[in-house]
């Protein structure tokens, strides 16, 4: 098997890393490609994989290919897709916006087309992706779709449909954490706290919260009620909380995402 990465930054070099320490493919099998090239050479230097030298080539040499450009860089990336001397190859776009109708018709109309939407904490190793295939993809194309994504985190199929809400919870959702993370370490600061002590007592918590959640298989709802007191210091902050209607302005953040997802999605 031949794999492809159109596409050198962050992103495609979190799968990439991912999926060589997952043993899927051989460096020597993978090919790579940027129009930006000290980012094809680091590539190349780090990884031991093959700059192909034009994103045609890629397609070329590659069973699948990973397209992992921003959407602006998309018309263009296309028509060299559309021009190699390449058919039925596995595409899986990364590309924010880009709905797979449009992937298709763009690159010639005779590839199988599978869209994803990551998000940024698999630079670590700890994402959670979503994807949705086109009408020519297989069940073979998912499930080798669902091992690369899972050798950065977690991956889920849904219909594409469901891809603008998977960006609003998962692809978004990293920065509502960031932002509740850094209220809390100002709260820590304004009640008298070391900068530096209320940022790691809140890094550390909130990571804890996500591994409790994931080691026992508990509710989320099940471990607030395990760790909330009657009358207590938790209850105090948590009714502090519904006072001021932090579910509905969660779920009213979630809903503003999907509907400007959607948006783009039109174009």
């Amino acid at each position: 098997m031949t794999l492809g990465i159109i596409g050198c930054g962050k992103m495609g070099r979190a799968l990439l890393g991912g999926i060589l320490k997952s043993g899927l493919y051989e460096p020597a099998n993978v090919f790579v490609h940027d129009a930006y090239e000290p980012a094809v050479k680091t590539f190349v230097d780090e990884l031991g994989v093959t700059a192909a030298g034009s994103n045609g080539r890629v397609v070329e040499h590659s069973d699948t290919v990973l397209l992992c450009v921003k959407p602006q860089i998309f018309p263009e990336m296309a028509a060299d897709i559309a021009g190699a001397d390449a058919e039925n190859r596995l595409l899986i776009s990364i590309m924010a916006g880009i709905q797979i109708d449009a992937i298709n018709s763009a690159t010639g109309g005779s590839h199988r087309i599978i869209r994803v939407m990551p998000n940024t904490p698999a630079l670590v190793g700890r994402g959670a992706a979503g994807f949705a295939l086109g009408d020519s993809a297989t069940g073979e194309d998912a499930d080798l779709t669902e091992k690369l994504l899972r050798s950065v985190g977690y991956a889920v199929q849904v219909d594409e449909a469901g891809i603008d809400a998977v960006t609003a919870v998962s692809g978004s959702g990293p920065a509502y954490f960031f932002l509740m993370i850094e209220a809390l370490i100002q709260g820590g600061i304004d009640q008298g706290l070391d900068p530096e002590v209320a940022r790691d007592l809140a890094i550390h918590t909130a990571a804890g919260a996500a591994e409790l959640l994931l080691e026992t298989g508990e509710s989320p709802a099940q471990l607030r009620e395990n760790v909330t007191s009657p009358n207590g210091t938790t209850f105090a902050a948590l009714e502090s909380f519904r006072a001021n209607d932090f579910e509905r302005i969660v779920r009213e953040a979630v809903k503003a995402a999907m509907d400007r997802s959607v948006e783009l999605g039109k174009g």
